[in-house]
């Protein structure tokens, strides 16, 4: 047998997969499932051997080459298929890691989690400057590039990115004449939100030209520039006092080393009644590695945090951690619409582009989006404030923002005039 085979029969037990090799012969895995979409897949030479030896890698370099066919099915079928086998809460790799495992997940750790200002920029470049036209393809008009807000998972797209800001904006408590800062603005949506919502001052900040750019065009188009105004400035250079701040989808590029900086920095820059509201990707159990793939591919540098982590970040600078919510499959349902739109804008990618990274980037919508439906990441929300008593003590109060924010009730007192 194969060692392909070997691998394959022992990491597929439901779907089932049916491997066609290069000689033409064909071997299935897996028990049928009505719960996933059988699979077929063409493997030619080298394919079979570079997926035994790095999986995650090996499968996305031979899918990218054209040298992992699918014949049924479609990338997220197949791995949503292998994940599904091998389920975060299922999995005794976790729990019990062989020595050697242990020693590598160590020293690359300590390796890729160091994150120096001066590669920050060029990291957050190789993946927010691309073409504006591949972003419009698969976001929603706003460019909302982080995990959307489901309160009904047959919602639009567009319907979950908005409730998204409404939700983060009732977190922050606004009240008229605060100052925001926005770090890791994006194209400027949530800062532009805020503003139009709660007459907000923002200043957004980011390390993209690309997306610098399309922010200030927007707020000269809303005509509210001298309102929402936007830098090119790292999060550490910073000067000022704000009374929010909010930084939504940019703590996966700081770094574990620099987590304390981060949180010291957002401290300064908070009023003594401030309150700051951290919207990141997290790992469900302890600490890990970024995979091959992602830091070869998408997001060089970055680096998904345990919530230990984070945490560890901010302990010892008085700072109140005033709510913390978990957002489970969130995520998996932004990532599929996101993906699923890729896949029908297929001609127009390859026009900007060509078939590679097509296909690299389905890879990662896809891979993405399975690791929170079947593996260990989730979306948190962490509120801090330094005050314990500028909050109320209960969340009534965001419920109550949200439903204003939507339209569905009146805005309480500690909102917005």
């Amino acid at each position: 047998m194969a060692l392909i085979d070997r691998f394959l029969d022992r990491a597929v037990k439901r779907g089932p997969l049916t491997v066609i090799d290069k000689d033409g012969r064909s071997r299935s895995f897996g028990a049928p499932d009505p719960a996933l979409k059988p699979v077929t897949i063409r493997l030619k030479p080298g394919a079979g051997a570079a997926i035994v030896r790095d999986p995650s890698l090996g499968a996305a370099e031979s899918y990218m080459d054209g040298k992992l066919e699918i014949e049924q099915g479609d990338i997220f079928d197949l791995l949503n298929l292998v994940t599904a086998n091998n389920r975060w809460e299922e999995s005794d790799s976790a729990l019990n890691p062989t020595p050697l495992r242990r020693a590598i997940e160590a020293v690359t750790h300590r390796i890729g989690r160091y994150n120096m200002a001066r590669r920050s920029k060029r990291n957050v470049a190789h993946h927010y400057d691309l073409s504006d036209r591949l972003y419009d393809l698969f976001l929603d008009a706003d460019r909302q590039y982080s995990c959307a807000y489901y309160t009904d998972p047959a919602n639009s797209l567009e319907q979950a990115q908005a409730d998204k800001k409404a939700h983060i904006a009732a977190k922050l408590a606004l009240e008229p004449g605060m100052r925001v800062l926005d770090i890791g603005c994006g194209w400027g949506g949530m800062a532009l939100y805020l503003h139009a919502k709660t007459g907000a001052e923002v200043l957004g900040i980011t390390l993209s030209e690309e997306q610098l750019k399309v922010a200030r065009r927007r707020a000269d188009e809303a005509g509210v520039a001298d309102k929402v105004r936007f830098e090119l400035i790292d999060y550490r250079a910073m000067t000022g006092q704000f009374d929010r701040i909010v930084s939504v989808g940019m703590f996966e590029h700081v770094g574990p080393a620099f987590y304390p900086t981060f949180f010291r920095k957002c401290r300064e820059l908070l009023t003594e009644d401030g309150v700051m509201l951290l919207h990141t990707i997290g790992r469900a159990g302890g600490p890990g590695v970024t995979d091959k793939f992602t830091m070869k591919y998408i997001f060089p540098g970055g680096y998904i945090p345990a919530l230990s982590e984070i945490v560890r970040g901010y302990e010892g600078l008085r700072m109140f951690p005033t709510d913390v919510e978990v957002l489970r499959l969130h995520y998996g349902y932004t990532l599929k619409a996101w993906y699923d739109r890729t896949v029908a804008a297929h001609d127009e990618i390859v026009k900007l582009y060509d078939e590679r990274f097509f296909r690299m980037w389905t890879y990662y919508l896809a891979g993405s989006c399975v690791s929170f439906l079947n593996g260990g990441l989730v979306n948190y929300q962490l509120q801090l404030s330094r005050s314990r008593d500028k909050l109320p003590i209960t969340r009534d109060y965001m419920l109550e923002g949200e439903r204003a924010l939507r339209g569905e009730a009146e805005a309480p007192a500690l909102l917005w005039a």
